[in-house]
């Protein structure tokens, strides 16, 4: 079984259908529910479905939704490995109005691990692939003892501080969060990965000429995008993790981020499928 690991965090989310208010306005929303989320949480629980053995290196508050963060999380076949905060976890609502993209709004600071934790950190030298969404450089360092380590850009100034080469950066092109100057890192990691939405993407690695990949059809309709893009990067690490080529780990990871289309929040219609 390919193990993987995620470092990053977890927001209890509340999803809602509607619309945004204007500056002084109020708006009503529908059909809302909560869900553990975030880019740690998402990811690590389409690398689970996968069939990956998942190690989900996190951190958890203290009140009632950090408690049932945890144990959803485990519920999916989830080790989740989390430090403890002595605060209220961090919350957050997602917005999905017209169309299916979302807006998202965070509530309270963000808690990430952190290598003073104790959490097993030397674990991580056994992973196949680790996908890094932390903010401690000193974790993604450890997290370098893996085989594969693919870093998302949203924690570019994590990578460019930890000194590490990453395999792969995974940036999204809608995103101005995660625009990427390669020359600006002080190591360039092995290859970038920019994904385009409906349009599919493209890739470099480093000294080939840069390439282009298809978007993979959605199973569905598409209603609520939140989750496409952390259930991508978990599908092309864990397919590194599972010895497939760059390109085939793309187009698994592509084949995450559309099924995660067709459902409302990150975790409901992510794609299940064993090696």
């Amino acid at each position: 079984m390919t193990a993987v690991a995620v470092i990053g965090h977890v927001e209890w989310v509340t999803h809602a259908l509607g619309p945004l208010p204007r500056h002084g306005e109020i708006a009503v929303l529908s059909d809302p529910f909560d869900e553990p989320a975030g880019g740690g949480a998402v990811s690590a629980a389409q690398a689970a479905k996968l069939g990956a053995r998942c190690r989900f290196y996190t951190a958890l508050g203290d009140d009632d939704p950090a408690r049932r963060s945890g144990e959803a999380l485990a519920a999916l076949g989830i080790d989740v490995l989390a430090a403890r905060r002595g605060e209220p976890q961090r919350r957050a609502l997602s917005v999905v109005g017209r169309g299916y993209d979302r807006t998202i709004l965070v509530i309270g600071p963000p808690q990430w691990p952190r290598r003073d934790d104790p959490l097993p950190w030397g674990d991580l030298a056994h992973m196949d692939a680790v996908y890094f969404t932390g903010d401690d450089p000193a974790t993604l360092r450890a997290a370098r003892a893996a085989r594969h380590v693919v870093v998302s850009a949203r924690r570019l100034h994590v990578l460019a501080r930890s000194g590490v080469r990453a395999d792969v950066l995974v940036a999204s092109a809608a995103d101005p969060g995660e625009a990427v100057s390669l020359h600006e890192l002080p190591v360039r990691p092995r290859a970038l990965v920019v994904t385009e939405g409906a349009r599919g993407g493209r890739y470099l690695v480093d000294g080939e000429p840069e390439r282009r990949y298809p978007p993979a059809p959605v199973p569905g309709t598409p209603v609520d995008s939140y989750g496409s893009g952390d259930s991508f990067a978990a599908g092309l690490t864990v397919g590194l993790g599972r010895g497939l080529t760059l390109a085939e780990a793309i187009a698994l990871g592509a084949r995450c981020g559309a099924a995660c289309l067709t459902g409302r929040g990150g975790l409901a219609a992510q794609l299940r499928e064993r090696p």
